[in-house]
């Protein structure tokens, strides 16, 4: 089975190519990422050298390279995206193009080739927030930010060409994903390097809020289990019911990393910040797939990591690594 990748030097992106391979012998994965300031070819050391697996430096949004690539897969899985919401309010630019127009020329590309599965990786996001209850996949999207709804713009151009021109389109929504080799600009990692540099860990508002986190692998495995179970046209919320608020979650961080609550500051509240997300997972449940980390298990395994990999994330944070992403984004406009 061949395998295009986008996004696959992310977070997400990154931890699902590793499952794969960990997973099965007889894959080929082709990864198209553009290396933007949160895609980081570290993440894939351990496996760079491996036969049938290939790296291609690229942007969604290029018609000619995507369709080059796609000819000769069989399966897409759409990770590509900017992600983090507080970029989307100063800069919404970025994510109209890369999120919608890139996901649009995957998927005219997908259009013109035989494969067998389209995977859009969506966000719990795309709901908006909810005060009481869980969002079921049926629920109407209503997005507040231009991140989200940036979203929703990609996963509703998917599922159009699938009503239209019948390409096998599946798409997923989690809840807050956390793990290793997340950009430590994302709650956990943030508040976890902070808190191994000594520095204090921002929270918004009241820090009230409300997140269901999931781990990264237990993500992995289930969009996996969706490429093999689930039903094209499909939508699959994907969470572990692990609610927290972020007052309660930092007060874990804290404990995990024996520092006390004089290192919480609360800082004025993010523009639109939604209340509460939450996902009614029945759906994928009944399909027959289940979470397999503890939370607490995964977050001590999360802060671990992070205890024991600071070169990685020290060189974020320094600022060296967004030098070389200056770099090289200079070297591909010459």
């Amino acid at each position: 089975m061949k395998f295009l990748i986008t996004g696959g030097a992310g977070f997400i992106g990154s931890n699902f190519i590793r499952y794969l391979f960990n997973k099965y012998n007889d894959i080929e994965i082709t990864n198209l990422d553009k290396l933007t300031y949160c895609g980081n070819l570290d993440n894939l050391k351990d496996i760079e050298n491996k036969e049938n697996y290939k790296f291609m430096r690229g942007d969604i949004c290029d018609e000619e390279l995507v369709g080059e690539l796609i000819r000769d897969v069989d399966i897409v899985v759409h990770f590509a995206a900017e992600t983090h919401v507080d970029r989307s309010i100063t800069n919404p630019n970025d994510f109209i193009k890369t999120d919608i127009i890139g996901t649009y020329n995957l998927l005219e590309s997908a259009r013109k080739n035989n494969i067998k599965k389209f995977i859009q990786i969506s966000t719990d996001e795309v709901y908006g927030s909810i005060e009481k209850g869980s969002f079921k996949e049926t629920d109407e999207l209503k997005p507040r930010n231009p991140y989200s709804a940036s979203k929703v713009c990609a996963e509703r151009l998917a599922y159009s060409f699938h009503c239209t021109y019948n390409i096998p389109v599946i798409i997923t929504r989690s809840s807050n994903n956390f793990g290793p080799y997340q950009y430590p600009e994302k709650l956990i990692p943030l508040f976890v390097t902070n808190l191994i540099e000594g520095k204090k860990v921002p929270i918004y508002g009241d820090g009230l809020n409300v997140r269901d986190w999931l781990y990264v692998i237990d993500n992995c495995d289930a969009i996996d289990f969706v490429i093999n179970n689930g039903k094209v046209g499909e939508v699959y919320n994907i969470a572990s019911n692990n609610e927290k608020t972020n007052v309660e979650l930092t007060k874990l961080i804290l404990n995990l990393l024996n520092k006390d609550e004089s290192n919480i500051e609360y800082v004025k509240d993010r523009i639109a910040h939604d209340r509460r997300y939450s996902l009614n997972t029945s759906k994928i449940l009944d399909l027959g797939w289940k979470s397999k980390f503890n939370f607490n298990d995964a977050l001590k395994k999360t802060v671990e990591w992070y205890k024991n990999n600071e070169i990685w994330w020290k060189k974020i944070k320094s600022g060296e690594f967004l030098e070389y992403y200056k770099m090289q984004y200079e070297k591909d406009k010459i």
